[in-house]
């Protein structure tokens, strides 16, 4: 029997997608079903899975990706404005429609779709071992058994596993980069809060083979930060540990104190410092570190616009100003096409606070990439929107990156974005690794005393 559920309006059918295919068969991922266990045949407006990506002759790490991917010269099929965003409202989220109401300028450009995001063979193989037999822990703040690195939950069947699949989400064993954090000028003011910072993000589960779940004590993600930009914080420094079960570590070094000081409440909806309260700390990359302040419930699927193929996001060679814009990042580096969504609703615990007490996400059906997020505020109202920027990157077997993001606060009419590479002086992009020996990818480079050390330098 069919099922179906209506939302606002929209009718989400649920018997032939994905997420009503708890029965499948693990070889059934990479031949007929991609690694989140979406089918891959086309599906009316969807297309058929592309697979794994490649650049054009003569691409190296150092180069500027995006003159060397195969569609870099591919025409838009039309632009998203405010005169017609109401012609395609059933494709677009309620609050990507209210950013056309709010900047009467934000435009959003669609191309063809591809469904280009893959995995290496052995993360492929690791997802297939997990097809009916990964667990998530008891609390459901971690996960139990698995083999790691791989898509924890093909075809997830509950709202908690489709997040922890996008907590998880593969693109090698780390990354490397100075990238910038900006946030649009207050009304009525003229200057960017605009930083800079040797960032560097370790993700020890996705080592190359087999790992569980409970090695290196279950941190799934480390991530440095020292501020380059501007020269009053220039030395700050940030360690933070993801860890299954427990609320995020965080340490920060302070240059005026020269004191590494805990961060015992650095998470959740504890705003980033440096940038006037205008982000959370778990709004990075859409949704970032411990799910367990909210009830997920998984929704339906959809096919709406979402950022995707952005490579104009991560292009070190092009001047900031060509993609910061005083309201909102230039269309012109943003890249949106139709894809099918899994709708993941995250609605607070009782007994338990947060400033956006639901919210709603919409995951990739391919990866279970978090694309795109609404959040309400205390009294429902809608209140900020958030796009993430997902870009296949060819030295980890076109796994699909999802690293810069940009959240806008419907209310204030400000907007931020992490990591940009757009005026780099170093004219230096960031850098994946699918392996590496570099100190930066041990978990002995993120601890207290290793940030005092690297610090006082």
């Amino acid at each position: 029997m069919k099922h179906h559920l209506f939302i606002g309006g929209i009718v989400v059918a649920l018997a032939s997608s994905h997420l009503a295919a708890a029965g499948i068969a693990p070889a059934d991922i990479g031949k007929t079903l991609t690694a989140a266990g979406s089918p891959m045949a086309a599906d009316g407006p969807i297309p058929a899975y592309e697979g794994r990506d490649q650049p054009l002759p003569g691409w190296t790490p150092e180069k500027s990706r995006t003159t060397f991917w195969k569609y870099h010269n591919e025409k838009p099929l039309f632009t998203i404005d405010a005169s017609n965003a109401s012609q395609y409202a059933d494709q677009l989220t309620p609050g990507q429609l209210a950013l056309f109401k709010v900047n009467p300028d934000y435009k959003m450009v669609v191309y063809p779709t591809h469904r280009s995001c893959s995995y290496p063979d052995f993360v492929m193989d690791n997802t297939r071992l997990n097809v009916g037999t990964a667990k998530l822990s008891p609390s459901g703040n971690g996960i139990a058994s698995g083999t790691l690195p791989g898509i924890p939950f093909p075809a997830a069947s509950t709202g908690l596993e489709a997040i922890w699949n996008h907590l998880m989400r593969y693109s090698g064993v780390g990354m490397d980069s100075v990238v910038r954090t900006v946030v649009s000028p207050r009304p009525g003011a003229a200057g960017f809060i605009d930083t800079a910072a040797i960032t560097t993000m370790y993700m020890p589960l996705n080592a190359k083979g087999q790992q569980s779940p409970s090695q290196g004590g279950g941190n799934y993600l480390s991530a440095f930060v020292q501020l380059s930009e501007p020269p009053a914080l220039a030395g700050q420094a940030l360690i933070q540990k993801s860890q299954f079960e427990n609320a995020q570590e965080s340490f920060m070094y302070f240059p005026g104190q020269r004191r590494v000081r805990r961060m015992p409440t650095y998470a959740y909806d504890a705003p980033m410092l440096g940038y006037e309260n205008q982000i959370m700390v778990d709004a990075s990359f859409t949704f970032n570190g411990n799910p367990d302040r909210f009830d997920w419930k998984l929704v339906g699927e959809k096919n709406i616009f979402v950022p995707y193929n952005a490579f104009g996001m991560y292009d070190q060679d092009v001047k900031e100003s060509d993609v910061v814009n005083a309201k909102s990042l230039s269309p012109a580096a943003r890249r949106y096409e139709l894809h099918k969504v899994v709708m993941v609703e995250a609605t607070v615990k009782d007994g338990v606070r947060h400033t956006a007490p639901k919210r709603m996400f919409y995951l990739d059906s391919d990866t279970y990439l978090a694309l795109v997020a609404d959040d309400y505020d205390a009294q429902g109202k809608l209140w900020k929107v958030r796009e993430s920027y997902p870009m296949p990157v060819w030295e980890v077997e076109g796994a699909c990156a999802l690293l810069p993001y940009a959240q806008y606060d419907l209310d204030s009419g400000r907007y931020i974005a992490d990591f940009i590479v757009a005026g780099n002086p170093s004219r230096k992009g960031i850098q994946w690794f699918l392996e590496s020996n570099s100190t930066r990818f041990r978990s002995d480079f993120y601890t207290q005393d290793n940030l005092r050390s690297i610090s006082e330098r």
